[in-house]
């Protein structure tokens, strides 16, 4: 079978809930992948930011395989000989007390918001069934109908209603507008620190730690959405840290996994996470053996490659490269560390700048249009970045 064959499966027996770029990936390593027909490619998404540790490293495969000959699954029933081993690894590597395990990013933003709404009621006193949250429009929290319902793209909500009670959006970056929203019964406020769906929307200097002030002010719960931005992709190892803006919950997801498996968890302090008590939350396939396993390797590999100080190093080189590059199109590069994305002018199409650049031997996709983010792995070295550049200035000089 070649790659119109793939395509053509996808699209006669897959729900049509997707728009992917056209090309199939049938191999990857490191930062590279390829088509069934052999062709290679750069992979600037990263699975939007789950390998950020390079597809297939070979510490993480290791522990893979190696815990799948053993263990598996065994439910939250019964304990396991990895979990706990994992969970204090995950608590040292973030600097909180617990950590509580799901297997998708959406999971954990939702376990988030149930541990501040119970979190409102039994410490802050807010009558059950009154509590708020602010978010932030243009948001992306995940799919489900809570997630959903702090969006406002249109794309993503209409015709799912009724939608869930007890959500306020502010605008982005208005600190003003946020304090406005917040009242009695305000439990938290929940962001992501790097708006990455938005087109890598990074807020300016102090706006996260302005966020944090005005939450301790009024004890209400700091709520950073870092599946995206987490685990090193921004240059440090969650967003938060470029302000010191730490936050009472912070979700985590996607690179977790180290590409390989779905993991994710929340982690707050005991003040917090206090609230959970047998029965009241919980997940078959949280904690499992496998992910447990994974999990350790993908965090040690983060720490032991340095791949914080090697993505801010790698970021500084490719916000510089492109700011430079002819392209009449282009408005500006913006990001931090390898999370980084071109605005192009209101109306134009990136979308042809993403066929173009596979043409040239790199994947990369579109958002909201006009936005094209550009997201390695962060093991690339310099030299594959700086050929990833030159083919990425080659497509634009056209546009």
């Amino acid at each position: 079978m070649n790659s119109k064959d793939y395509i053509e499966l996808d699209e006669k027996y897959g729900a049509h809930n997707y728009h992917p770029l056209p090309v199939v990936i049938s191999w990857a390593e490191g930062v590279r992948v390829k088509d069934p027909e052999g062709k290679s490619y750069f992979d600037f998404l990263s699975a939007y930011s789950a390998v950020n540790q390079g597809h297939r490293h070979p510490r993480i495969i290791k522990a893979l395989v190696d815990q799948a000959s053993v263990c598996t699954l065994t439910s939250r029933a019964f304990h396991n000989d990895k979990m706990g081993q994992y969970l204090q690894k995950l608590c040292e590597y973030t600097g909180y007390e617990h950590a509580l395990p799901m297997n998708t990013g959406a999971e954990a933003v939702e376990t988030a918001i149930k541990a501040a709404r119970r979190w409102g009621v039994e410490v802050k006193g807010v009558d059950n069934g009154n509590q708020e949250i602010v978010c932030v429009k243009e948001n992306f929290h995940g799919r489900t109908l809570a997630a959903i319902t702090m969006s406002n793209d249109p794309d993503s909500t209409v015709n799912y209603g009724p939608y869930v009670p007890g959500f306020v959006r502010v605008p982005y970056e208005d600190i003003d507008a946020m304090a406005a929203a917040i009242n009695a019964n305000t439990v938290a406020v929940i962001l992501e620190p790097i708006q990455g769906e938005a087109g890598v929307c990074v807020p300016y200097e102090g706006y996260l730690a302005a966020v944090r002030a005005l939450c301790t002010k009024h004890q209400v719960l700091f709520i950073c959405d870092e599946v995206q931005t987490g685990f090193c992709r921004t240059g440090k190892r969650f967003a938060w840290m470029h302000e010191d803006a730490r936050p009472d919950i912070m979700c985590l997801g996607k690179a977790l996994g180290g590409g390989v498996f779905p993991v994710s968890a929340i982690v707050a302090d005991h003040a917090v996470m206090q609230v959970f008590t047998p029965g009241t939350h919980g997940s078959t396939f949280g904690g499992n053996p496998l992910a447990s396993a994974v999990a350790m390797a993908a965090l040690d590999v983060l720490v032991d490659e340095k791949l914080d100080e090697h993505a801010e190093a790698m970021g500084q080189i490719f916000r510089a490269e492109l700011a430079g590059a002819v392209c009449k199109n282009m408005v500006k590069v913006r990001g931090k560390g390898l999370l980084n994305a071109v605005l192009f002018k209101d109306g134009f199409q990136a979308w042809d700048v993403c066929l173009a650049l596979r043409d040239a031997g790199l994947l990369a996709k579109q958002t909201h249009g006009n936005i094209i983010r550009f997201a390695p792995p962060l093991v690339i070295t310099e030299a594959e970045l700086r050929e990833a550049i030159a083919i990425i200035k080659g497509v634009l000089v056209k546009y």
